[in-house]
């Protein structure tokens, strides 16, 4: 707990407040740190080195970053249901009582099991599981797959129900600055100033970026002071939000961008406001313009051995030291091929802290005097020795030195990740020897997105400060904010000098790191040339380069220098890899938010859902929808009870179901009926004003969609009904059509589903139970409104509704829709005006059962797999028109003869049940798949027949009344013997539809 690795120790320094000790837990010890670290930061002033296992060999490994970028210290953070894993600790902020633990490794961290892997790395070379895990063929299942299922993966889930809140939302602004650093916060200044409304969304705790962690100055005032200064004018202003632990995700159409904001991980889960707020919001940014200042992260110089624990960026031990007051080592080497290298140890220098020596590969003069180091110009790290913290470094040049952390500087990588996301490939620049962002008008970068700072190349600060204050005046004044702007920031040029220095080339067997998470080394890169894998995709894929959780950010570039040398081509030319969202790893419950359990998706509510809960109804999940299924009754012990009496009062007399649920798209438009004509296999335009047609609708493969009735309200206005289940992709797929396929015609759809609540009445008291509540002046008899009518009414002394005439059940029947706020009021007074015919309210079991009786085809027969020929509707598909499906319902295979047909089936016994799902096989023939005629789709016990009743499909079926075949379901083991019937069981020739 001494913290032996805190500078400063007698004074407060930094953005750590040394007067809030806090207490945390790794791997079982107690350790202390300060209110501002991370808990990098902590472990590296307790002289924590090694902290994690890489995944393949399991290797040692430190802390390399401090950012984002970590491929090393992935951590279990919290226990029990809280705990989280892969958590980078560069990015994970210390609070009270914080548990972490490493991960990846069997037995003790220092002494893994699984480090035996390193001893074999000869034999498991990059591709070794392509070629090893082929043969013997019956091992695959027996012994490799369960090896790796064992061996895969990282950190480790709790098994337990997440705990925590997550929640989504929207924001809105004018200009969305991606980063908090130099060009972010002079771009958020000079935009804010101008009138715009802006966010500025930063992934750090501290906004500032790498003025928190430098000791540069801007406008004659230190840069992080500078950068606290200029957040406090921000959050003064109205026009300006402040977004500190967010990180932008990925950037997608029409200037919106997903973000994550982490509201509570920096708090204990016992703490008050953890409990009350969602620990993470996914949020979605609808933008006019974006900023893109996302900044640089430095990249490694691979050379033998460069894994070893004390191994770091130069900028990560500079920010350490700067922001942390942590000296990453007591003797610190540099290994530099960049002037910024020099600034490392200039830093440490002034902090006191040993440099052992400064390793420059270029073959220069010394860059600065570091008092006591040793300048080696021209020569290279070799080698290094330490197996669990770094001890010592040989260089090229035969020297070795002592040293317990080596900061290495190969350049700086421009954060292009961002501006990708559209596909667009980044451009080489051959002055910072790195990839910038595609410029503007070249059609790589997201619509309205621009760069600006070390993203765009700027890699000097006072080049940064001034692209982004530049930026987002222009911006600002393009979209019509023309307040007065302030000046620009003011800051000294420092050297971006640089050389094409990447990787070491020695002659030693000792391996070279690019990817540390999934060690791919220099060899690996090379074999997998040799195998023939030379697209840069596929050295990606073939060694696993790049597929860690830091997606390649430090390792992508040295890479690509070894492909170029190897093939002896330029890094331009061999390209880069393709970057996706998300730009850093994202936990599923930020995707899933509040849609967990119940709230998977919203329960919707029918109109008289209320009033069938009053009356006990049972409910069932229907889609998104609940339901009443049935409505039992005293007396009544089982649900059968309940169906067959609800089934049997509405043939006899008259029911009442909630059909509200059923897809309601109003289409209207000059070409409307055309619109119908082609979405529909059968025709609509002829339909005239005031009836109504069954329609079927097939997909582009010929295959039944989805079928539904569609009233004509008027000339031009058609009001189409869909089944439940498919309300939503019908309404997608006459979007397509109408925006997509035939935007010359003048045609607009709407959904309507939601504005009504809509009430089957049907038996033959449906007439005389609607007459009592249809307004007087509406002649709803038999001659003035037939089968299949549909029209305006007024019901109740004015409300306004519509009537349709039609059936589901095969009954006489209407449905009628009102505005859905009066859907509660229309069901009592149904069933009040009811009372004298002894109406019956029903649910979605009965109405399945009379719709079987009638031979009415539903979800189970319209799976995507049967055809109109199929469903016995072949002739609905016109031949003098064309539509959506039309040629291809004619392929051959599709209408033979013998295909299979919608037909009717009874037990021979009628004791016997029937069940779904049930194949059917001549009679005494083998249930075998040779043998399979069809299957059961859908079955129900008729109450107005006495027994058992089914619908399904067998071959030929339609010619085969009164063949007795066996319907056999394996999976209960039992056999039917069934006899093959019409499917119309009751009133087959439709006489109760026309009374």
């Amino acid at each position: 707990m001494s913290q032996k690795n805190r500078l400063n120790k007698d004074k407060s320094s930094g953005f750590i407040d040394r007067d809030k000790t806090i207490h945390f837990n790794f791997n079982g010890e107690q350790f202390e740190g300060y209110q501002g670290d991370t808990l990098a930061s902590a472990l590296l002033a307790n002289n924590q080195k090694l902290v994690a296992r890489s995944f393949k060999y399991h290797r040692p490994r430190g802390i390399f970053t401090a950012g984002s970028e970590e491929p090393n210290a992935l951590m279990h953070l919290r226990t029990g249901a809280y705990q989280e894993p892969n958590v980078r600790a560069t990015v994970a902020e210390l609070f009270e009582g914080l548990e972490a633990r490493s991960q990846n490794h069997r037995g003790s961290l220092k002494h893994d099991l699984m480090a035996i892997n390193d001893f074999l790395s000869p034999f498991l070379t990059a591709g070794f599981y392509y070629k090893t895990f082929m043969w013997p063929k019956a091992f695959w299942e027996k012994l490799y797959e369960p090896i790796i299922r064992q061996s895969a993966g990282l950190g480790e889930l709790s098994g337990q129900e997440d705990p925590d809140k997550y929640d989504k939302g929207f924001l809105h602004c004018d200009i969305l600055i991606i980063g908090a650093g130099p060009s972010g916060l002079a771009a958020a200044l000079a935009a804010g100033q101008a009138g715009s409304r802006v966010i500025l969304a930063d992934e750090d705790f501290v906004m500032g970026g790498r003025l928190n962690n430098e000791t540069y100055q801007v406008n004659g005032m230190h840069g992080a002071e500078w950068a606290k200064t200029t957040l406090a004018e921000l959050a003064s202003m109205d026009n300006v939000r402040l977004m500190k632990r967010t990180t932008v995700l990925g950037a997608y159409d029409h200037g919106i961008y997903s973000a994550l904001e982490r509201k509570t991980d920096h708090l204990a889960s016992t703490d008050p406001v953890y409990k009350t707020k969602p620990r993470q919001v996914l949020w979605k940014i609808y933008s006019k313009r974006a900023i893109l200042s996302a900044g640089s992260t430095e990249r490694p110089i691979a050379f033998p051995n460069n894994d070893r624990p004390g191994i770091m960026q130069a900028g990560a031990v500079r920010t350490y030291a700067n922001r942390y007051d942590v000296a990453a080592g007591q003797n610190v080497s540099i290994f530099t091929n960049n002037d910024d290298g020099w600034r490392t140890a200039q830093d440490l220098a002034a902090k006191g802290i040993n440099i052992q020596a400064v390793i420059d590969s270029r073959d220069i003069q010394p860059v600065a005097e570091i008092s006591g180091a040793n300048i080696e110009m021209g020569a290279q790290v070799i080698d290094t020795q330490g197996r669990h913290a770094l001890q010592s470094i040989q260089l090229s040049n035969g020297k070795t030195y002592d040293t317990d952390c080596l900061a290495v500087s190969g350049g700086w990588n421009p954060n292009v990740q961002l501006s990708c996301h559209h596909r667009g490939r980044p451009q080489w620049n051959k002055d910072i020897l790195a990839f910038v962002p595609s410029g503007d008008g070249s059609g790589g970068l997201p619509p309205e997105m621009h760069i600006a700072g070390a993203a765009n190349g700027d890699l000097d600060l006072s080049s940064a400060l001034s692209s982004g204050h530049e930026l987002a005046k222009s911006l600002s004044k393009e979209l019509g904010n023309a307040s007065k702007v302030g000046g620009c920031p003011k800051a000294e040029s420092e050297s971006i000098a640089n050389s094409a220095f990447w990787f070491v080339k020695t002659d030693t067997k000792s391996r070279s790191w690019l990817d540390f998470q999934n060690d791919v080394t220099t060899k690996d890169i090379r074999l997998a040339q040799q195998e023939g894998f030379t697209a840069v995709e596929h050295v990606k894929r073939y060694t696993t380069l790049g597929m860690a959780t830091d997606q390649g950010k430090t390792s992508n570039i040295p890479a690509m220098a070894v492909m170029a040398d190897n093939e002896g081509k330029t890094i331009p030319e061999v390209g880069t890899t393709i970057f996706r969202p998300p730009y850093t790893p994202v936990s599923i419950a930020a995707y899933a938010g509040r849609s967990r359990g119940k709230e998977f998706r919203p329960t919707r509510l029918t109109p008289s859902h209320r009033w069938a809960k009053e009356q006990g109804a049972e409910f069932v999940e229907v889609g998104a929808w609940m339901r009443a299924q049935w409505f039992p009754k005293d007396g009544e012990t089982h649900w059968r009870e309940s169906v067959d009496r609800e089934v049997t009062q509405t043939r006899n007399s008259v029911g009442i179901c909630d059909v509200s649920t059923l897809g309601k798209i109003d289409i209207q438009g000059r070409d409307a009926g055309e619109f119908l004509n082609r979405v529909y296999c059968n025709t609509f335009s002829t339909l005239k004003v005031g009836m109504v047609r069954y329609g079927l609708m097939l997909r582009e493969d010929g295959f039944a969609m989805d079928d539904g009735t569609t009233a004509r309200l008027g000339e031009h206005h058609y009001l189409m009904t869909t089944t439940t289940a498919n309300a939503v992709g019908v309404s997608r797929h006459l979007e397509f059509c109408r925006q997509c396929l035939w935007p010359d015609l003048d045609v607009h759809v709407i959904s309507a589903t939601e504005q009504y609540a809509q009430y089957s009445v049907a038996g033959p008291n449906a007439r005389k139970l609607l007459q009592k509540i249809v307004d007087p002046e509406f002649d709803i008899s038999n001659e003035a409104f037939p089968f299949m009518a549909c029209g305006d009414i007024t019901v109740c002394g004015g409300t306004a509704a519509r009537l349709f005439r039609i059936s589901f059940s095969g009954e006489l029947a209407y449905e009628i829709a009102v505005p859905t706020r009066y859907g509660y009021s229309m069901m009592k007074t149904l069933m009040q005006a009811g009372e004298e015919f002894d109406a019956v309210i029903y649910g979605t079991e009965a109405l399945s059962v009379m719709r079987i009786e009638k031979g009415h085809a539903a979800g189970n027969e319209l799976t995507g797999q049967t055809t109109a020929h199929n469903l016995g509707m072949g002739r609905m598909v016109s031949k003098k028109k064309d539509s959506i499906g039309n040629m291809m319902s004619e392929r051959p295979n599709l209408i033979k003869e013998d295909a299979n047909r919608l037909v009717g089936f009874v037990p021979v016994d009628k004791s016997e049940k029937l069940s779904a799902g049930a194949h059917f096989i001549q009679k005494g023939k083998s249930a075998i798949t040779e043998n399979d005629e069809g299957w059961m789709s859908s079955v129900a016990f008729s109450p107005s027949l006495g027994h058992s009743i089914g619908i399904g499909f067998i071959k030929s079926g339609h010619q085969r009344m009164g063949e007795i075949v066996t319907a056999s379901n394996p999976l209960l083991g039992k056999d039917v013997d069934v006899e093959i019937v019409s499917a119309h069981f009751v009133d087959p020739d439709g006489e109760r539809l026309r009374v």
